[in-house]
């Protein structure tokens, strides 16, 4: 079975029409996964005997007669920092590399209801702290297009998976491009929601307000598949919104396009500009108005950034002392059993994000830090609420250069907190915003970032789909 082009709709037609049986499917993802990965690390664990069981049900459901919904039967990945029920969770990490998780997360339970095929769980930065997947304690996922690159991160793994064949769609998370910046590298279609549009309940937390749960694809029409099921309304979620996503299609004529300056400015690599500038060329020739704005105060995203997210970071990630989660240290008394555990098994990366946010938000610095960044956060937002008057989309590069060396940025964290500086203040301004595959460097992919405002995946999504097909 031929997986390279097979998409979600042409799975589902196939199921329907008898062509081969859920099974069948997920024997062939499950032989591309035995083939490939060794190679490519974009899987932590593989549940070959659940797949299986669950494609049997599936399969049970559609001989039946009944009918079936279009992610019945169809064989997926999940990030390994959601909860799946009975199955281990690392979220990239050595400290819960035994934990497993006694409940499913919305989003798992939601493609359960329908019927989906979980493969197994994709490799990720640990704790979602990287641009890479470098940092993951199980070694790093290489790029599918050129193994001696990085694919991205922090939802490397599920990018790879799709981009290699070995899984049909996958479920990430993106705090700061996580979804967006691996898509890109992969050549892969990847949405980062609206902040509140899908449940976060089950999912290992980096920084809380800044995470959001997404899915990738090998096209725009499968993300709205996926994301027309994932998303609404959670009661264990009480930051999740009353949202339903539906499916319109826009006409490109009546779309207005902002193209900010501040994301064509030093640093850009310019065959990546050139890519961007014939994308949006494609949308000026169909017809859409282009115009020129700014985002004056993007320019203080990135140090805003790496102020919020590790401080954040640092509070949610005290949970792992060695008493309520992760690796325990033996001592003479309880407090011994504290002092020795506390903090171990973290690797180099969590550590230093873990010191800065406990740094920020210390008595004496907390209005000189993370205060103030939250100030700025809020003029980022500002811009972005000036710019959604006069414009209705936003095109802009997902990242200043395609997918690099593997080890390259690994002693420059600066370097490396650079992949994120176009995708991070969406999540700022709690926008959505999607990459689509829009050209190639050699054999590199490099995607088209294009932002909504809230609430209007419909219309990215609608563009998006022009784009891709132009």
């Amino acid at each position: 079975m031929d997986l390279t082009t097979l998409t979600i709709k042409q799975c589902h037609e196939g199921l329907k029409k008898g062509d081969f049986t859920s099974v069948d499917l997920t024997k062939a993802y499950l032989e591309n996964i035995k083939k490939f990965d060794k190679e490519i690390n974009a899987f932590i664990s593989v549940d070959e005997q659940g797949a299986l069981v669950q494609a049997a049900l599936a399969d049970k459901k559609i001989s039946s007669g009944a009918e079936f919904g279009l992610l019945c039967g169809i064989p997926c990945s999940i990030k390994d920092l959601i909860l799946v029920e009975s199955k281990v969770c690392t979220a990239g990490s050595k400290i819960l590399e035994k934990y497993v998780a006694p409940y499913n997360a919305t989003v798992v339970q939601k493609l359960k209801k329908e019927g989906a095929v979980i493969l197994g769980k994709t490799n990720m930065d640990e704790f979602a702290m990287g641009s890479s997947t470098e940092n993951s304690a199980f070694g790093p996922t290489k790029n599918p297009h050129d193994k001696t690159r990085v694919a991205g991160g922090t939802s490397g793994g599920s990018t790879a998976a799709v981009a290699s064949n070995m899984s049909c769609y996958s479920i990430g998370t993106d705090t700061g491009g996580s979804i967006r910046q691996p898509a890109s590298f992969c050549g892969v279609a990847g949405l980062r929601p609206t902040y509140g549009s899908v449940s976060r309940y089950g999912v290992v937390a980096d920084a809380s307000s800044l995470d959001q749960v997404g899915p990738i694809a090998k096209n725009i029409e499968d993300l709205k598949i996926v994301f027309k099921v994932i998303s609404g309304k959670d009661l264990m979620d009480a930051t999740s919104a009353n949202y339903e996503f539906q499916d319109k299609d826009f006409d490109i004529k009546k779309i207005t396009i902002g193209v900010p300056k501040e994301y064509f400015s030093k640093g850009l690599d310019k065959e990546v500009e050139k890519i961007i500038r014939s994308a949006i060329k494609k949308a000026q020739d169909a017809g859409a108005k282009i115009v020129d704005i700014s985002l004056p105060n993007l320019k203080y995203a990135l140090p805003a950034y790496y102020i919020i997210q590790p401080a954040e970071a640092s509070a949610n990630l005290s949970r792992y002392d060695g008493i309520k989660y992760g690796l325990s240290v033996p001592g003479e008394n309880l407090l011994d059993v504290y002092l020795k555990s506390k903090g171990q098994g973290f690797g180099a990366e969590v550590k230093r994000r873990i010191m800065i946010g406990t740094y920020c938000l210390s008595s004496g610095y907390y209005d000189a830090y993370y205060k103030k960044a939250q100030q700025v956060r809020e003029l980022i937002k500002q811009d972005f609420v000036d710019a959604f008057k006069k414009v209705d989309l936003i095109f802009a590069p997902v990242s200043p250069f395609p997918a690099f060396k593997l080890g390259e940025n690994t002693s420059d964290p600066l370097s490396m907190y650079l992949a994120d500086i176009y995708t991070i203040s969406v999540n700022l301004a709690y926008l959505p915003g999607v990459s689509v595959p829009a050209g190639k460097i050699g054999d590199l992919p490099v995607g088209l970032q294009i932002i909504g405002n809230h609430f209007e995946e419909n219309k990215i999504l609608s563009v998006a789909e022009f784009i891709e097909k132009s």
